[in-house]
């Protein structure tokens, strides 16, 4: 392995219970085994991206009912195309050139993936987009 690729690899969190099995799919292998991980190590600066995110729309997320910041959340990661490249970019970037070369071989069903993964973490923080904890660090 080169110097980037150990050093990525050192970095990455690592997840219990995304396990790996033989029968798995290539995309649910790379689900589990890089983007998981990823998101996770990467997860603070998600987080600040989004609220970064609401505050160039005029905080507009702060007035809606939870069921709207759902839809909001989902509308960002999945309409969105400036902030959804954006994203994929932080996590993309983090790829050691093995895993990238796996990326391209799928690039749409892993990025159907890893923007789901995003809503997920999203939704599972929503409680940081409240107004008193938006601050940005």
């Amino acid at each position: 392995m080169n110097t980037r690729t150990d050093a990525l690899l050192t970095i990455r969190p690592v997840i219990s219970t995304a396990l790996i099995y033989e029968e798995m799919s290539t995309e649910e292998r790379f689900q589990n085994g890089t983007l998981r991980p990823l998101l996770k190590l990467q997860n603070e600066l998600i987080i600040a991206v989004f609220k970064n995110y609401i505050t160039k729309h005029k905080n507009v997320f702060y007035e809606l009912s939870l069921p709207k910041q759902l839809d909001y959340i989902e509308n960002a990661i999945h309409k969105d195309m400036k902030f959804r490249n954006s994203i994929k970019g932080m996590i993309i970037g983090q790829f050691t050139i093995e895993e990238y070369g796996v990326y391209i071989e799928n690039s749409s069903a892993l990025n159907k993936r890893m923007m789901n993964l995003v809503k997920e973490r999203l939704i599972s923080h929503i409680q940081l987009f409240q107004p008193e904890m938006a601050k940005v660090i």
